[in-house]
């Protein structure tokens, strides 16, 4: 299907080395990089930076 294509299921991984994951949808026509979003880790309970994995 078309929604599949356009908005894909990505993870994103804590850059502070807890493991800590979120999975959410982007657009890849907006955004055909690799995301990187600032969000809230609790294992350290501090925002950090979380990037896209394949």
């Amino acid at each position: 299907m078309a929604r599949n294509e356009i908005r894909p299921i990505v993870k994103l991984k804590s850059t502070a080395g807890t493991g800590y994951t979120y999975v959410t949808r982007k657009n890849r026509r907006n955004d055909p990089d690799r995301l990187v979003l600032r969000k809230f880790d609790p294992k350290i309970r501090r925002h950090v930076e979380f990037k896209e994995e394949r």
